[in-house]
């Protein structure tokens, strides 16, 4: 379940560590995500993190894909008060 690709070379590759090939069809729980990145290259896609470690590609344009990020966000502002 997990869709990333590790780079070629660190040279010919931005700093990321992982980037998304495939996107996950599936809908996952969102409170398992403590964290997300935003990805444009080389598919549009967003990143979540488990608490786990694990990364899963989605594609952004789902309604639970938002939500899950609305709730990161929140939760990452309530830690910051």
């Amino acid at each position: 379940f997990i869709y990333f690709s590790l780079p070629g070379s660190a040279s010919s590759q931005p700093m990321r560590k992982f980037s998304c090939v495939k996107l996950s069809t599936k809908q996952w729980n969102i409170r398992n995500f403590v964290n997300y990145e935003k990805q444009q290259v080389p598919i549009d896609a967003i990143m979540f993190i488990t608490a786990g470690g694990i990364r899963i590609c989605v594609s952004p344009n789902q309604k639970w894909v938002q939500a899950a990020l609305k709730r990161i966000d929140e939760s990452r502002a309530a830690k910051r008060k």
